[in-house]
């Protein structure tokens, strides 16, 4: 990308390294998360002209009325999947891929990320995004997401870059016991909130966390 020729990488460390302390001011405790965030280079995954955009704390346009979300809900939400489980999170399943940047993250914070697109035009922008980083542990798909992915479950976690007004089932059906789903909800007020759901010996546990501002989950591939 243009981006990555504008910008020298001790000018991308250093910007990265800012994200990051800014994170860890705002609450972000989880080590690996915040190495994972430091690690993945966000400017390569937003269109050049937004480049110098890339480290601010702001969701910012992917192309088809979709968003790369602000790097504080990005770590705020894999803060929530890797909480008191196992370093590394086993496979995983993120619905909405949009330009690839979370399940870069995700790759490094998991033994095996499935990532689900419907666009597909968003696909393939994140398949040219990803190409040059060689993950052997990051597999791209393009599906119905609202389905989850059977083939690859059980996921020891589950996190969705999209909100509808209830949890597929799908998604807790494939959730493993001992996972973790992280995603957003529209609530009975009409309003989006992170929800966490627990997949425990006595059944789905939610617990209902702050309110967020997602696209909207949607069915089918386009």
């Amino acid at each position: 990308m243009q981006a990555a020729a504008q910008v020298t990488p001790l000018e991308t460390q250093a910007v990265r390294a800012s994200m990051v302390r800014k994170l860890a001011g705002q609450g972000i405790r989880e080590p690996q998360v915040l190495a994972a965030m430091e690690a993945i280079e966000r400017h390569r995954f937003v269109d050049s002209a937004l480049a110098g955009q890339a480290y601010e704390d702001t969701s910012l346009p992917i192309g088809l009325g979709q968003t790369i979300s602000k790097p504080s809900v990005v770590a705020r939400m894999l803060e929530l999947l890797v909480q008191a489980r196992a370093q590394p999170l086993g496979r995983v399943l993120e619905i909405g891929t949009g330009c690839g940047y979370q399940a870069a993250v995700l790759s490094r914070l998991a033994c095996e990320v499935y990532s689900i697109e419907r666009l597909r035009g968003l696909h393939e922008k994140a398949r040219e995004n990803l190409r040059a980083l060689r993950l052997a542990n990051l597999h791209l798909l393009l599906g119905d997401g609202m389905q989850g992915y059977a083939k690859g479950a059980p996921y020891a976690a589950i996190i969705a870059a999209a909100g509808g007004q209830a949890i597929p089932p799908a998604w807790l059906e494939q959730l493993a016991p001992g996972g973790r789903l992280v995603a957003p909800v529209e609530t009975a007020a009409g309003v989006q909130a992170l929800v966490v759901v627990d997949h425990t010996p006595g059944g789905m546990r939610q617990t209902v966390l702050e309110g967020v501002h997602f696209v909207p989950l949607k069915a089918g591939v386009l």
